[in-house]
């Protein structure tokens, strides 16, 4: 769970930007929230993350072919399966 403080709380929160969902207007709101927003650009770097928010689209399954040729599905899957914090949108 991320929490703003008045000082902000430097918290880091992954984002995984595949190409689809409105991720500036996401980064724009966490970083209000006082959170530290890291990019994900590569599978592993998902499967290092704590805390990961995942942008969604209209298109549910051109979001998955997409993730799946980016080598991002099982990452994303594993994060969830390990009780890791996710906020998918």
């Amino acid at each position: 769970v991320v929490r703003a403080t008045k000082e902000g709380n430097g918290r880091e929160v992954a984002l995984l930007d595949y190409g689809a969902g409105n991720v500036r207007s996401l980064r724009n709101a966490l970083k209000k929230l006082g959170c530290r927003v890291v990019d994900i650009e590569s599978p592993a770097e998902l499967a290092q993350a704590e805390r990961v928010v995942f942008p969604g689209v209209g298109s549910f399954g051109a979001a998955v072919d997409t993730l799946r040729k980016k080598g991002y599905m099982e990452p994303l899957r594993d994060h969830v399966l390990e009780g890791k914090p996710f906020l998918g949108i």
